[in-house]
């Protein structure tokens, strides 16, 4: 089913159409720690414009792209990011994926998903009513 998935799918990887563009049209310019690829086009457009695109290695999911190429892609600047990267910070962490949806997804006391019984609030809290 891989061929097949290419072809019809947008949301597990890049499409057939997705891949010949960038063979065809593109340059590969990096990839990030992740292994997404990014590309932008051989020839500006009509208005002198660069096309910008990343290929993600895996799952098709915005947040999987780091902010240094995230301005990259929207042409915050125009160089690569990885030629003036400042090297990590001991307080930085490795990537972790957006959890939404998923089980390891954050669930707060009082989640439908928790049981939905939260604590009492504990007098700081006066509900309004409308004749008070």
């Amino acid at each position: 089913m891989g061929f097949f998935s290419k072809i019809f799918t947008w949301w597990d990887g890049a499409t057939i159409g997705t891949l010949l563009w960038s063979w065809r049209k593109g340059e590969q310019v990096g990839t990030d720690a992740q292994g997404n690829r990014y590309f932008r086009s051989r020839k500006p457009d009509s208005f002198g414009n660069e096309r910008r695109w990343v290929i993600y290695n895996g799952a098709n999911d915005a947040s999987r792209v780091p902010a240094e190429w995230h301005g990259w892609l929207h042409g915050s600047f125009d160089d690569v990011p990885e030629s003036h990267l400042p090297p990590p910070r001991i307080w930085e962490t490795e990537f972790t994926p957006n959890a939404t949806g998923t089980a390891k997804a954050y669930l707060p006391q009082g989640a439908l998903e928790r049981g939905g019984m939260r604590a009492r609030a504990t007098g700081d809290y006066e509900a309004w009513s409308p004749e008070g």
